[in-house]
């Protein structure tokens, strides 16, 4: 059976600064403390390296493949350990406009796979991470900092 994780938060930003922020991906080591590295083109079919530190975790690093961009609006892709039937994670990031200064952010993941029971107190701490990086997110695009 799947498990979904998800997070979402409203950002005081227009939707064009939080969709900036969040595929401007060579500057998440100087303010993404969950998703540390993300690495590639943000393009249907393109191979990412993505490091995630779990709040109280070690890193992990994967190698997802891009499902899904909308650009401004959704991105998406999917993880794998050897076969989706044994692992798999499906995790997307959904951007939508509540008015011209005001955002609605999600992270969400859907794990499948043989191993998600074995996983269950990994998968609580990414949600954990799911929550950080979002707070983080926000505070970027709302500051409107820039390193």
């Amino acid at each position: 059976m799947p498990t979904i994780l998800s997070h979402t938060i409203d950002i005081q930003a227009p939707a064009d600064r939080v969709w900036a922020v969040l595929t401007d991906t060579a500057a998440y080591p100087t303010w993404n403390p969950f998703m540390t590295r993300l690495e590639g083109d943000l393009v249907v079919g393109a191979r990412l390296a993505v490091t995630v530190v779990p709040p109280g975790g070690k890193p992990n690093n994967f190698s997802p493949t891009v499902t899904e961009v909308e650009p401004g609006r959704r991105l998406a892709w999917l993880g794998r350990l050897l076969a989706t039937w044994i692992f798999a994670g499906a995790h997307s990031f959904e951007v939508r406009p509540l008015g011209p200064g005001a955002t609605r952010f999600t992270q969400s993941e859907r794990f499948s796979g043989l191993l998600v029971p074995l996983l269950r107190s990994t998968l609580r701490s990414t949600e954990a991470g799911f929550a950080v990086m979002n707070t983080a997110l926000a505070e970027r695009a709302e500051t409107g900092v820039r390193h």
